[in-house]
């Protein structure tokens, strides 16, 4: 839990100094856009995750270059949502469009839904689907733990690893 305050107020730093930095303007730099991120972010923070997911999707249209880091947010907040589905889509989506860190935050949040869902898909009975998104999440930790540990600094990740490891070698 601490790690994804951590991340989260990284990426939030981050977005704020890059919103702070633009040019005035229609998206990111005017400061309607500013006034809904720090909506969005506050509603983030307080736990009202619906909220901030319908700002954040509205922010997307246009977010500009900003767009990797407000759909970031986006994915962490469907996920605290428990909208797994949304946040793993939107997650892997992210993940496949960049490189090093921003990837490597993305695939964190994925590699978190994804292993919820899996855990969904096998007390359901879906023990194929589960296998296979177990094992998604699995590799996507793997990633980030070698190549970014920094974003794990209090072992969440690394206890998630290990908890979906069990769950594969009893599923077989």
């Amino acid at each position: 839990m601490q790690r994804c305050h951590t991340l989260r107020a990284g990426v939030l730093a981050l977005a704020a100094l890059m919103l702070v930095s633009c040019e005035q303007g229609a998206g990111p730099g005017d400061a309607g856009f500013r006034t809904q991120y720090f909506s969005a972010r506050d509603a983030l923070e307080e736990g009202r995750y619906d909220r901030a997911s319908r700002t954040y999707a509205r922010l997307l249209t246009r977010a500009g270059p900003l767009e990797p880091r407000i759909r970031l947010e986006y994915a962490h907040s469907l996920l605290r949502a428990g909208d797994y589905a949304a946040a793993a889509r939107e997650a892997r989506q992210l993940a496949g469009s960049q490189s090093g860190t921003g990837r490597r935050a993305a695939l964190s949040v994925q590699a978190t839904a994804d292993h919820e869902l899996g855990l969904v898909a096998i007390q359901s009975g879906d023990t194929g689907a589960g296998r296979r998104l177990l094992s998604q999440a699995e590799l996507a930790i793997s990633e980030v733990l070698e190549h970014e540990p920094a974003l794990d600094p209090l072992g969440a990740l690394a206890g998630r690893q290990a908890s979906i490891r069990v769950r594969l070698r009893t599923l077989g």
